[in-house]
């Protein structure tokens, strides 16, 4: 039978190393966020540890032959040891929040440094910037005006010298994937044969008045492919665009209303588009314009549509008949609702009753920008019909031989341009 004595040196032998691995857990994590200087600390701990098993092992092995009273001796000799460490590890402890207190001190004062320096670097930088600007701004203004005035020099060459191309991507049925219309572009080539793209040679020929002469030559040749086309019994209709400095400009417009009076059996196939932000802030001469259009059969789609909560009645009056929307916009605004209605407006709209509600004011939605399959899914899921992305077919230059088919009579560009100059 085992005596009472021998279980209580053992109860006090696990309490003891119980203690012991708390404290030294305890002190280690004190350590740990206290940071820098703290070497005393740490070998308290460790000396803490490695005590704690000696005095664990010391009083088995007493126990193990059964001497109590040298385990009791080994047990109070332990014990001392134990008092020792403790305020060993008091005084480390105190030492260790003594060395925080001075090292945040210190790196307070360092921060407090770096920010002043910071701050008078960044105002001579200023004071230079300031400086330097004054001294090159008019080297800058006039590098600029150079660099505006080559590339308007280019874009009217290209224009004479008929270097501009016409690009057509095609617009697919869903989920069919057969073509039902192209959309128009234009690309102008610089004399060694670079690709000018709108973005670049717009900036110089809107303020310059070229617009009016690229639109012309653009919806030119679009009728032409149109006509071809309807030859080969292939009724697909173009997307063309059209800038609001067109549609603005008083000078321009009557030839170019002209033009569509004599071609209005095309009305149903070619189709004018601009894009949201510009049909929002068309002025009343642009609007007038795009009634006489209109008054003659032709239709007008919005491209670049990034807000859904939009006037139909309003759009279906102004005869709008399409919306190209990308199918990012779409999928994000009405896929991913996240519990929110679809349309502000109409908060019990479910978003695949979206297309069907534009369809009743005589609205067919076109999801652009498509780029993978799984976007054609999403697509369908909406009840939209038409798409039109790289998936379906990139912007194709038409070929040489269809261009030079497709060519104004001579002098028109001329006359384009001369009305174009003298305005």
């Amino acid at each position: 039978m085992i005596r009472v004595g021998e279980i209580m040196n053992k109860v006090t032998i696990g309490l003891l190393g119980a203690a012991y691995a708390c404290l030294s857990l305890a002190l280690a994590v004190y350590v740990a966020r206290s940071g820098g200087g703290l070497a005393g600390g740490i070998s308290a701990t460790i000396g803490g540890l490695g005590l704690a098993l000696a005095v664990h092992g010391n009083l088995r092995r007493h126990l193990d032959v059964r001497d109590r009273e040298r385990a009791v001796w080994a047990l109070r000799r332990a014990n001392m040891i134990i008092a020792e460490q403790m305020f060993r590890l008091g005084r480390s402890m105190s030492e260790v929040t003594v060395n925080v207190k001075q090292d945040a001190a210190r790196r307070s004062e360092e921060l407090t440094s770096e920010v002043r320096v910071l701050e008078g670097l960044v105002q001579r930088m200023t004071e230079g910037l300031d400086g330097g600007l004054a001294d090159h701004s008019e080297a800058d203004i006039a590098m600029l005006q150079c660099s505006t005035a080559a590339m308007f020099d280019t874009v009217r060459e290209a224009l004479t010298e008929n270097r501009v191309d016409l690009y057509l991507q095609p617009v697919v049925g869903l989920p069919q994937r057969r073509t039902v219309f192209y959309e128009s572009f234009s690309r102008l080539r610089d004399p060694t044969g670079r690709v000018i793209m709108p973005a670049e040679y717009l900036r110089v020929a809107e303020p310059g008045g070229l617009v009016g002469a690229i639109d012309n030559l653009l919806l030119f040749r679009c009728v032409q492919i149109v006509r071809r086309l309807a030859k080969q019994d292939r009724k697909v209709g173009i997307f063309c665009n059209i800038a609001l400095a067109s549609l603005d400009d008083e000078a321009f417009f009557p030839q170019f209303l002209e033009f569509m009076s004599e071609n209005r059996d095309l009305s149903s196939r070619v189709i004018f588009e601009l894009g949201q932000a510009n049909f929002e802030a068309r002025s009343a001469t642009a609007a007038r314009n795009m009634a006489q259009l209109a008054d003659l059969g032709f239709k007008f789609s919005l491209d670049k549509v990034v807000d859904l909560d939009l006037d139909f009645q309003s759009l279906s009056r102004a005869d709008v008949r399409y919306l190209k929307i990308s199918a990012d916009t779409l999928m994000n605004e009405l896929l991913n609702i996240d519990g929110r209605p679809a349309l502000k407006s109409l908060r019990h709209l479910n978003a695949s009753d979206f297309a069907d509600l534009t369809r009743r004011y005589g609205l067919e939605i076109i999801a652009e920008k498509v780029e993978g399959e799984s976007q054609v899914i999403d697509i369908l899921e909406l009840n939209i019909i038409y798409g039109q992305g790289n998936l379906f077919g990139e912007p194709r230059a038409i070929r040489d031989s269809l261009l030079t088919e497709t060519d104004p009579p001579a002098g028109f560009m001329r006359g384009n341009l001369r009305r174009a100059m003298a305005r």
